[in-house]
């Protein structure tokens, strides 16, 4: 009778292949009855070897259409970062006018990115007529993105030194036009999803992140602003013409005057931030310096100078989702970068998700795990496989360890030589 009374937990695996996940991850929940006691993220699935390829195939030039393909949504993110770290590495500065142009396009996907999260977050909790009006209203600002760099998804906006666009005062009135149309229909969204009963139900006191658990596990983006962490990359070290526009972090106390860490709170940053971005937008069509779009027009010239640069370079941008990261190493006479590392904001992020799984409902787990607006193909690195056995392998944080101090003296040793 003890035993049968102990075993009243059980594991049930979600994904990789999920109707919850819209990307291929697992998440392995301890469960007893319907309360969730644990949660183990598995990671892994779709490893694609982009940071591989930009170290031994493309010159740093084509490296940022491969880096716009690290996430399809964020991919004026990593170009963004992308480019700021080789410019920082080479001493790059790109010309006043390009730094505001850049600017607007990053706010443009900050605003299309969180009407698809508010859409995909409607049709996790089953709301589909939500689901349809948000991605109706997304059209206008993908109809934007379209106009100003020449596609919707893969925009190639970014250039080392600057941008490839120009945006012209032709382009301002079109641009003014699609902002007042998302003026005209805020209140409108921000009713559906702050005052609907169904939303509400579903996303208050669901997936609560606290703040000192925020801290702790060092969330980014909407993530961290709900539970209360006020950072924002482009507040807290600006650059771009941020350093301009006096940027601040926005967290759920400006509207309800109280932080919880919930779902609805992350609701509520992301809608504000979407407020926020078109008012950034704004002052910057309104501030835009004349001038040239490019350091450098010519392209091989840049890539005479980046073969001769000698350093690294950390670019920071602040994504839809959070912090992303890129840092590169050049090396003189090489052709090819000779250090490449992204870190992804889901890559922090997705070590909140025990904590805000644990204590809640299984049938909570598509919106709490989605309410981070996980992007899984921009966080999986590499898995360890045997060549003769075919195994996959999980390496300790001590094997991992060793392996890092074991290529240190290689590359020390190479410097020396």
């Amino acid at each position: 009778m003890k035993n049968e009374e102990m075993e009243t937990t059980y594991t049930i695996p979600v994904g990789p292949i999920h109707p919850a996940l819209k990307e291929p991850i697992r998440l392995d929940l301890k469960v007893d009855g319907e309360r969730i006691v644990d949660v183990d993220v598995v990671v892994g699935q779709v490893h694609r070897g982009i940071e591989w390829l930009g170290m031994n195939r493309n010159n740093p030039i084509q490296n940022i259409y491969l880096a716009e393909r690290v996430c399809g949504i964020c991919n004026i993110s990593h170009p963004f970062a992308y480019v700021m770290a080789v410019e920082h590495a080479a001493g790059i500065s790109p010309p006043e006018r390009a730094e505001y142009i850049r600017a607007i396009t990053a706010e443009m996907e900050r605003i299309h990115s969180h009407l698809l999260w508010a859409g995909v977050a409607a049709h996790e909790i089953g709301f589909e007529s939500v689901f349809y009006l948000v991605w109706r209203v997304r059209e206008k600002i993908m109809d934007l993105i379209e106009y100003v760099t020449g596609n919707r998804v893969t925009k190639a906006m970014f250039q080392i030194g600057g941008v490839r666009r120009d945006i012209t005062e032709e382009q301002f009135p079109r641009i003014r036009k699609t902002l007042d149309y998302y003026k005209s229909i805020f209140d409108q969204l921000k009713t559906v999803f702050l005052d609907d009963r169904t939303i509400r139900m579903r996303a208050k006191n669901v997936g609560v992140l606290k703040r000192e658990d925020a801290l702790k596990l060092l969330a980014v983006g909407p993530t961290a602003r709900a539970s209360g962490v006020a950072k924002d990359v482009r507040q807290d070290q600006a650059y771009s013409a941020y350093a301009d526009l006096d940027i601040k972090a926005v967290t759920p106390d400006i509207l309800t005057g109280s932080i919880v860490g919930d779902v609805y709170d992350r609701i509520i940053v992301r809608l504000l931030e979407i407020k926020q971005s078109m008012e950034i937008i704004e002052r910057c069509l309104e501030e835009m310096p004349p001038g040239a779009i490019l350091a450098e027009p010519k392209m091989a010239k840049v890539l005479n100078t980046l073969k001769k640069a000698e350093g690294e370079g950390v670019g920071r941008h602040e994504a839809p989702r959070g912090e992303v990261i890129h840092y590169v190493r050049l090396e003189a006479g090489r052709e090819t970068l000779a250090t490449w590392k992204i870190r992804a904001p889901t890559y922090v992020n997705l070590m909140s998700i025990p904590t805000i799984l644990k204590g809640g409902q299984i049938a909570d787990v598509p919106i709490a795990f989605a309410s981070i607006d996980p992007c899984i193909s921009c966080t999986n690195r590499a898995m360890v496989v045997d060549r003769k056995t075919n195994e996959k392998s999980i390496m300790t944080y001590e094997e991992l360890h060793q392996l890092c101090v074991e290529k240190t003296r290689r590359l020390s040793n190479g410097l020396v030589k």
